[in-house]
């Protein structure tokens, strides 16, 4: 298939676009800027451009067969900050998108969403898609939102859309300045003896997936004829203390923490039910969580300078 990634340099589209080359595709990616940590790709097309602006959007989607929509414009952090770009930018995006796909006649969209805040609070945990979407943050809510106008474009204009609610992502290339990530994040403030901030008391539980998992399901799921939501996690909660005690384990050196007041955006606990992607895909996170570490660790420093 011949297939755009939007977003396709950031952490987890990089990692996309090496399981779709690897699964024989073509591939193009749009992104506003070059991948950070590698060398453009041989065999792929690079296109440059903002996520909003039309008619680069519209040069991307000619001739494609499907669209992968990996990008976000903001995360939970800087969503909160400013609602309204995120809504700007991502949901009003997004509509554009699905409007110059469809005016092109590219009908099958993956869209990226994040399973980790579009269910807000949890009446039960391992989350299934069935659960009820009440996001508490505003990066949930856009995501819940853009969830919405795909299916309804779905029922009325014959879009074929599958999302994929993803937990937590980590592994090489993440972006580790603190934004988003906090795997990565931590990893290099351990190499760099920092201190670690903890919101809260260090209890809270999240579901983290190693990024090749995640873009192995992103190839299978997209590639198929299935639509709907599906979740991929690891389905295991891991909290903040007891990921930080693997990173000691991992790193063999002292972490030194500091806890902050708990933010109100924060769900206290979110782990996903994934039963859906083994029935329908024979998925399966596979990396086991500390030889997921191990490896972002030794990613991490790599990027440092050698000591003199």
């Amino acid at each position: 298939m011949k297939i755009l990634v939007i977003g396709g340099c950031g952490f987890i589209g990089s990692h996309v676009v090496d399981a779709l080359l690897r699964g024989g595709h073509s591939v193009r990616v749009f992104d506003h800027s070059r991948e950070k940590f590698r060398l453009s790709l041989p065999g792929v097309e690079y296109l440059q451009g903002d996520f909003t602006d039309r008619v680069a959007i519209e040069q991307a989607v000619l001739g494609m067969d499907a669209v992968y929509h990996l990008v976000s414009t903001t995360f939970p952090l800087t969503a909160s900050q400013d609602p309204q770009r995120d809504v700007r930018e991502n949901l009003i995006g997004t509509l554009q998108l699905v409007e110059i796909m469809l005016q092109a006649g590219v009908r099958r969209l993956l869209f990226l969403s994040s399973g980790g805040t579009v269910y807000g609070i949890p009446e039960v945990t391992p989350i299934v898609e069935k659960h009820p979407l009440r996001p508490i943050s505003s990066y949930g809510i856009t995501k819940v939102a853009i969830e919405h106008n795909l299916e309804m474009f779905r029922r009325t204009c014959g879009l074929s859309p599958i999302i994929i609610r993803a937990s937590n992502p980590f592994g090489p290339r993440q972006g580790h300045t603190g934004v988003q990530g906090v795997v990565a994040t931590f990893l290099n403030q351990i190499a760099n003896g920092a201190t670690i901030e903890i919101w809260g008391d260090g209890s809270v539980i999240r579901d983290y997936i190693h990024v090749h998992d995640l873009a192995e399901l992103c190839v299978t799921s997209g590639t198929s004829d299935r639509e709907g939501a599906y979740n991929a996690g690891s389905n295991t909660g891991t909290s903040l203390v007891e990921l930080l005690s693997a990173m000691e384990q991992v790193t063999g050196r002292d972490v030194i923490k500091v806890f902050k007041p708990a933010r109100a955006t924060d769900v206290p606990v979110s782990v996903l039910d994934c039963s859906a992607a083994e029935r329908d895909f024979g998925w399966k996170a596979s990396q086991d969580l500390h030889e997921g570490l191990a490896q972002t660790w030794k990613w991490v420093l790599s990027l440092k300078p050698p000591q003199p």
